[in-house]
């Protein structure tokens, strides 16, 4: 009995395991956690001390905060200060929420700059590739917006999101003068 109870307990435990990976996969690719870019050997060393506040509460609450005063208030000027007084606009994530901020402002030049520069550090940031395909179809660059959801059908496949609202927007005609 006691042996049966114990893989019983055992078999349940694996199973919240196997079907919680789903959903840890899924948040990871979101932009709702950011996380630390990648970085080589020498630069680890010399970049550790920043990279490691990372994961502190301060810069996950205050990431947080800066995530719903874009999207929850539409306050982007707002949001770019908070994502810029972070210190971390060397993260992907912050990086391509600061070039969102900026386009949604309609600061082309200024979306574009941060954009490139969330790709330079990770360039498989596939929140980027959609949201800086988003940036060429509002500049009507359909064919480098189609680039950019290859990119993304590469890196997350064509059922995710990302690929899914870059796809419902190319399909959109050229030239309505639409902001996505």
């Amino acid at each position: 009995m006691r042996k049966s109870a114990i893989r019983l307990f055992m078999l349940a435990i694996i199973a919240m395991a196997v079907s919680a990976a789903p959903v840890l996969k899924a948040y990871a690719a979101g932009d709702a956690n950011p996380s630390p870019p990648a970085s080589d050997g020498k630069k680890a060393k010399k970049k550790h001390d920043k990279h490691s506040s990372i994961n502190d509460g301060r810069f996950q609450a205050g990431y947080h905060a800066a995530y719903a005063t874009v999207y929850d208030r539409n306050d982007y000027a707002s949001a770019i200060d908070e994502l810029k007084a972070l210190g971390h606009d060397d993260n992907a994530a912050v990086a391509n929420l600061i070039g969102y901020s900026y386009r949604k402002l309609g600061d082309y030049r200024l979306a574009q700059v941060w954009y490139e520069r969330a790709l330079k550090i990770d360039p498989d940031h596939v929140k980027t590739w959609q949201y800086y395909g988003l940036w060429q179809l509002e500049q009507g660059n359909r064919d480098q917006a189609q680039y950019h959801l290859s990119r993304i059908a590469a890196l997350a496949g064509t059922d995710s999101a990302e690929y899914r609202s870059l796809a419902a927007a190319l399909e959109k005609p050229a030239g309505t003068g639409l902001v996505y």
